[in-house]
């Protein structure tokens, strides 16, 4: 014993932060990365919300000219007679029709890969979760089960916030 707690104790509570800061790390990476790309696709681009345009960086606009519903995406495109006169179009598109933009109509947080990494945090985090209710199944000492508690039922929390944005994916992928 240490502290009052078994060993086996200390090593499911090492264990399962283990898991929770992996799991946290990634919805970070997940995060930044998905913003990254969004930058790098879109770079030089200003995209006003109120009005629903682009701007290049040139100055000219690309109005929306559809929306797939389907792959929850909307397609701008700037005007091919100043696309073709603009002295930028060599750095910004090889085609003829005018710049193409598409944007997602899905908030980060709905998007296919954001459900992905949320669903390996989700799986961290019940293995965390699993780790902990055994030991405090296991070990009767009140010290143990106030500790193996501290993380449990903070996990617990946070599991069941997490919950609700893998069920709006499965019934999305149903509705489609």
């Amino acid at each position: 014993m240490i502290h009052g707690l078994h060993v086996e104790v200390l090593l499911a509570l090492g264990y399962a932060s283990f898991l929770l800061a992996i799991a946290f790390l990634l919805e970070l990476v997940a995060r930044r990365s998905h913003k990254r790309a969004h930058e790098y696709r879109n770079g030089g681009f200003i995209y006003f919300r109120e009005l629903d345009y682009w701007k290049c960086p040139a100055g000219s606009q690309l109005i929306r000219l559809h929306t797939d519903p389907h792959r929850r995406m909307a397609s701008y495109r700037a005007p091919a007679s100043v696309c073709n006169s603009c002295s930028l179009k060599l750095n910004c598109t090889d085609s003829n029709e005018g710049r193409l933009l598409e944007r997602r109509l899905d908030l980060w947080i709905e998007s296919e890969l954001r459900r992905f990494h949320r669903g390996i945090s989700v799986t961290l985090l019940v293995l965390a979760t699993i780790v902990l209710a055994a030991a405090f199944l296991r070990f009767s000492w009140p010290n143990d089960r106030m500790a193996v508690a501290t993380l449990l039922i903070p996990l617990a929390i946070v599991e069941f916030k997490l919950f609700p944005s893998l069920r709006l994916a499965a019934l999305n992928r149903e509705m489609l």
